[in-house]
């Protein structure tokens, strides 16, 4: 009798799309990072935001701003219910979703939204960074519960008054009390010829360590008036590149799947994505 050397062990074949994209996105994750609101240098949050999304999209990473500041604006309807149907797509690395208020409706019977994160990687699986811009508190509520086991170390942006010193101190604080958060990094939005600049990011440093002690790893000065679409110097490539590094990382559920096979969504641009 001829055996068969056919081996009899099971496959690992999809059956069906669906599970072959299961299989494809296994290990597929995507990268949260805190954005602090400075409510005193309010318009430049866009300009960090947009710097930011530059430079991930030279890296080839696509992003996704939420915004979920008290500047921000209301989120659609339609987003109420289904946060897809509020994502913008801005350009072919940037998509945007405008999140006021939308986090705290998340929130569980201890304050926590960290809901909210899975929601937001469901509605935009084909984003491989997911900047979250919102007030201090409400970042810690999104955050906090996910983030104890985890290097987090959000960004925080001033501009050159003491307006915009006091605004980004209250955020640190708020932070390391609230969530052991004792670590940030700091963009301060000045001009070239401000005499300023280098003395607020030095004064927050100093406050920061002496009364909460926490640090201030890095910190890099932009000019918020020149366009968001030039090439991002090499100090503040590295900044973004080291937020990646401490970014919550988060890996796509069932309903992201649901997501990407349903009919009219787009697959992703990648197989595997630059980070993972």
């Amino acid at each position: 009798m001829i055996s068969s050397s056919r081996s009899s062990a099971p496959t690992n074949r999809p059956v069906d799309q669906a599970q072959g994209l299961r299989q494809m996105f296994a290990t597929r994750v995507l990268r949260f990072v805190p954005v602090v609101a400075n409510s005193a240098a309010a318009p430049y949050g866009g300009v960090v935001l947009e710097r930011l999304c530059t430079a991930y999209g030279a890296m080839g990473l696509h992003t996704l701003v939420v915004d979920a500041s008290e500047q921000a604006r209301a989120p659609g309807e339609l987003a109420q219910f289904d946060l897809s149907e509020g994502v913008e797509q801005l350009s072919p690395d940037v998509s945007y979703l405008a999140a006021r208020g939308l986090p705290l409706k998340y929130a569980d019977t201890r304050g926590s939204c960290s809901a909210f994160m899975d929601a937001v990687a469901d509605a935009a699986p084909q984003c491989d960074v997911v900047l979250v811009h919102a007030s201090a508190s409400e970042l810690v509520r999104v955050f906090g519960d996910r983030a104890k086991a985890h290097n987090l170390r959000p960004l925080v942006f001033s501009d050159d008054r003491p307006e915009g010193l006091t605004s980004a101190y209250a955020g640190v604080k708020l932070m390391s009390q609230r969530a052991r958060w004792m670590a940030y990094d700091l963009l301060v939005c000045a001009l070239p010829q401000s005499d300023r600049a280098d003395a607020i990011a030095q004064r927050l440093a100093q406050c920061a360590d002496s009364f909460l002690g926490v640090a201030q790893r890095q910190c890099v000065r932009i000019n918020p008036h020149e366009p968001s679409s030039l090439d991002p110097g090499a100090r503040f490539i590295e900044l973004a590149a080291g937020l990646l590094q401490c970014a919550l990382p988060h890996t796509l559920g069932d309903s992201a799947f649901d997501h990407l096979v349903s009919p009219g969504a787009a697959l992703p641009s990648r197989m595997a994505p630059v980070l993972n």
